[in-house]
């Protein structure tokens, strides 16, 4: 029941990504049953292609908490984290890692690699996927939907101009 409370304050956070034209992921950290930080992608407007929800997320509580070692957290985000982020939160010794929608195409908690499980990496986090799946895997589509809906009509536009 917490995790899915959780993970609709990352759906929220989602909403703010896609507002700015960003993919829509959303991210948290919480600590002690009180939300620290919160994240939403931003490497289209950053420029910056590590500022995934996850890295967002865990910046703001490294600065909050004063130390990159994030201890006794956990983070919450709507999609499977990457490879990337997977790492990131390894080196942030998070103790728990909580997502939404799987990822085909580039998760590394089961999907694609689950980096977790690697038995040589010093760290290992415990992951809970699909909390509210099919909520974040909808935002997603809805958002892709919308993408393609926006060029369709732009092609369309462009050759009603051209006849």
């Amino acid at each position: 029941m917490q995790d899915a409370i959780y993970m609709q304050q990352a759906i929220s956070q989602a909403h703010n990504a896609w507002a700015l034209g960003e993919v829509p992921v959303g991210a948290l950290v919480v600590k002690d049953g009180e939300i620290v930080a919160t994240g939403f992608n931003q490497p289209i407007g950053t420029h910056d292609p590590t500022a995934h929800a996850e890295i967002m997320a865990l910046r703001a509580a490294a600065e909050i908490l004063g130390n990159y070692r994030l201890p006794g957290c956990e983070l919450y985000v709507t999609l499977e984290p990457c490879a990337m982020c997977a790492g990131a939160m390894m080196h942030a010794r998070l103790a728990r890692v909580v997502f939404g929608a799987s990822d085909p195409k580039t998760g590394a908690c089961g999907s694609v690699v689950n980096l977790f499980e690697q038995e040589k990496l010093n760290h290992h986090t415990e992951v809970v996927g699909g909390v509210m799946a099919e909520e974040c895997g909808t935002l997603l589509k809805e958002f892709f939907a919308e993408r393609r809906r926006a060029a369709q009509r732009m092609m369309d536009q462009a050759v009603g101009t051209k006849g």
